[in-house]
């Protein structure tokens, strides 16, 4: 018997438990905002002010599931509230940003290059995930989607923006946009906002080349001609416009010199972009050399100067109505060169547990991590706590599901996928050997919504293939139950044991 057919007799428009990963599964979109789990209320906390919260669960526990709730809720909180909006950054894209940490530290073996990973590269990656999305809709480009305000006011909102808060921008611009465009989007994003155009580093330059010709010219004019009269002026001029150009290039190599020094120690510092200095250079070029030389540039490995950063980023998007900051860090175990080896996780994530960043005003960090750094984390020394602070982070320390709980879930899919009038449950595709009770028993066996997915979707396909299609039976007896329950019970016990695949 074929699984369409059996879905068509309980006007079922598609399979509700096809999918597996929350992101590519359309009929989570159509649940998300009913079906929580109990401690997503704790997850989520206020976004008006967020804080940290940190949860581990296994894989298909329901982590990326959960942070696309917590982006559907903020979502629904800023349109309602468009003056008291939560920024949200997802950092869980971390493939681009390992790999040219990989490449700038030049180490072989990805073990050794991601134990030198520290907590300011993490913020460097973070304001290199979001400053070129704000770049990009401030220069109205296409490449990624709208960020802070969609009405099309973004740029006018930018040019009202006072003269700090417009350093700010260009500052978090020329350090953070992306690197194969950065120097090029720095000088239009400066004309874009109206930053104005007092660079001292141009003005010096100019101010040589055009006392240089004069005074060259002058110069030329005593040497070809024989002046008698004033010529007592011609001399006078001539030596002032040639001090003055002396003066002037003698300033602008000296500003030019600290400019590039800066530029050379930013593309040290900045780890995870791997950018040039050349590209740098050009960048602090197009800005006033006093905000450029003003030393709270992130140019070496202080966190002082990374925090400052990331204020500049909460006074930016401050007069857009963004009161707050909340970063979704996810997908931990996916990057290439972490592989999802736990010893490399580890090295990834523990940067992040400082106290001091995870409790700034106005910012939250939503860390969904492995189970398998739960087990690391038990082996940690005091020391390592008492930075961390774990207690104040909002610790769940495993996301774990009961069978009533995915029951209710797996009934909630069922309901997604309905055309018909009345509402289902799971019962309904059992005969009258099955109870409520014998289905909640073998999904708490699975633990976990991708593992419960998994067992409703193999007990239907174990029974249509069993079926003739001329014979149909539409309910599933108990003995299809048992055993596909217990074929499933084996392969999670193989996960645990590690002797077969997910």
């Amino acid at each position: 018997m074929n699984t369409a057919s059996f879905f068509r007799q309980y006007n079922l428009r598609e399979n509700p438990f096809r999918a597996e990963e929350a992101r590519q599964d359309a009929v989570f979109s159509r649940i998300e905002g009913a079906c929580h789990h109990p401690d997503y209320a704790k997850f989520r906390g206020d976004f008006e002010k967020p804080s940290t919260a940190i949860v581990f669960g296994e894989r298909g526990s329901g982590k990326t599931a959960i942070r696309m709730q917590v982006q559907h809720d903020l979502d629904e909180h800023n349109r309602l509230n468009p003056e008291h909006r939560c920024l949200a950054i997802n950092y869980d894209e971390l493939n681009p940003i390992l790999d040219r940490l990989h490449q700038h530290t030049g180490k072989s073996s990805p073990d050794d290059s991601l134990a030198k990973i520290r907590l300011v590269d993490h913020i460097d990656g973070i304001l290199s995930t979001i400053v070129p999305k704000v770049v990009d809709q401030a220069l109205r480009s296409n490449r990624s989607d709208p960020v802070l305000i969609t009405d099309g006011s973004f740029l006018a909102r930018l040019r009202m923006y006072d003269p700090s808060t417009k350093r700010d921008l260009l500052l978090l611009q020329a350090c953070y946009d992306r690197p194969e465009e950065a120097d090029l989007r720095t000088i239009r994003l400066r004309k874009g906002v109206r930053a104005g155009t007092n660079r001292p580093l141009s003005n010096w330059r100019w101010a040589a080349i055009i006392f240089g010709v004069l005074g060259l010219l002058g110069l030329s004019w005593l040497l070809i001609t024989d002046l008698q009269e004033q010529r007592w002026l011609w001399i006078v001029g001539t030596t002032i416009a040639l001090a003055i150009a002396t003066f002037s290039l003698s300033r602008f190599g000296w500003l030019w010199f600290k400019v590039n020094s800066v530029a050379r120690e930013l593309s040290s510092a900045l780890r995870v972009l791997h950018r040039p200095t050349l590209s740098f250079r050009r960048s602090l070029a197009s800005l006033h050399t006093d905000d450029v030389l003003g030393g709270d540039l992130p140019s070496n490995a202080s966190d002082d100067a990374h925090f400052a950063m990331l204020k500049r980023l909460q006074r930016v998007i401050r007069p857009l109505g963004y009161r707050s900051i909340i970063v979704l860090f996810d997908r931990v175990d996916e990057p290439t060169l972490v592989n999802g080896e736990a010893s490399r996780m580890r090295s990834v994530v523990w940067p992040l547990l400082n106290n001091k960043f995870l409790q700034q005003d106005g910012f939250g960090m939503k860390m969904l991590l492995p189970l398998d750094l739960k087990h690391q984390l038990d082996r940690e020394t005091q020391d390592f706590f008492r930075e961390a602070r774990l207690d104040k982070q909002n610790l769940i320390e495993r996301l774990t599901w009961s069978g009533a709980m995915l029951y209710d879930l797996c009934t909630a899919r069922v309901n997604a996928c309905s055309d018909g009038d009345e509402p289902m449950s799971l019962t309904d595709f059992f005969d009258q050997t099955v109870t409520h009770q014998d289905i909640v028993d073998a999904l708490d066996q699975m633990q976990q919504p991708r593992d419960a997915f998994k067992l409703m979707y193999m007990v239907i396909q174990e029974h249509c293939a069993g079926i003739p299609e001329e014979k149909p039976q539409w309910k599933i007896p108990k003995l299809v139950l048992d055993n596909v329950r217990r074929n499933q019970v084996d392969r999670l016990s193989g996960m645990l044991r590690g002797t077969r695949p997910a």
